[in-house]
């Protein structure tokens, strides 16, 4: 049986005290075949780097990270909610590397991010949300289920972890205020 899970913002102090959580998560689903940024062999410096950079950001205020944790204590998967954008755009954000490890996959994790990091950016005063993810993949199956907009497919955006291209494709959500 698997353990509850509980989805919660992590100040920019917790973020870098769980840099090496992170980074387990990052890796395994980089080494799994996600395309989210990086090539594989993905090593702990790098992965390290990455979430260094992200707590300096929670502590600047240009974005919002959010974990599931199990019961125990362990990271299975996390978002962001990129809110700097430029001057003309206060009311959007990005949502960016939702992860679910590859062993907690399958019990609704990346669901409860999603709805979670949509919370967080409505409290932040954003109305309109933007992300890009693998064209046939888990994610995008996902982000059509829980009411997100497929804007359009952009052919070989990027590549695959091990190399070859892929395509991505690019979903809105509106909120609604509170």
């Amino acid at each position: 049986m698997s353990e509850p899970i509980t989805i919660r913002l992590l100040s920019a102090q917790e973020a870098g005290e769980q840099i090496e959580a992170l980074s387990a998560v990052l890796i395994d689903c980089v080494e799994g075949g996600a395309s989210v940024s990086f090539m594989s062999p993905l090593t702990r410096e790098r992965a390290d780097a990455f979430w260094q950079g992200v707590a300096e950001g929670v502590a600047r205020g240009e974005r919002i990270l959010l974990v599931a944790q199990e019961a125990s204590g362990g990271i299975v998967g996390t978002v962001q909610v990129v809110l700097k954008q430029p001057e003309n755009q206060p009311h959007r954000a990005d949502i960016a590397k939702m992860l679910v490890h590859g062993q907690a996959r399958k019990r609704g994790i990346g669901a409860a991010l999603m709805r979670a990091a949509e919370d967080a950016a409505r409290a932040a005063g954003k109305t309109v949300l933007v992300l890009d993810t693998v064209t046939g993949g888990d994610a995008e199956r996902l982000y059509e289920r829980i009411g997100w907009t497929r804007s359009g497919v952009i052919p070989n955006y990027a590549l695959w972890p091990k190399g070859g291209f892929c395509d991505t494709t690019v979903f809105y959500k509106q909120l609604s205020a509170g």
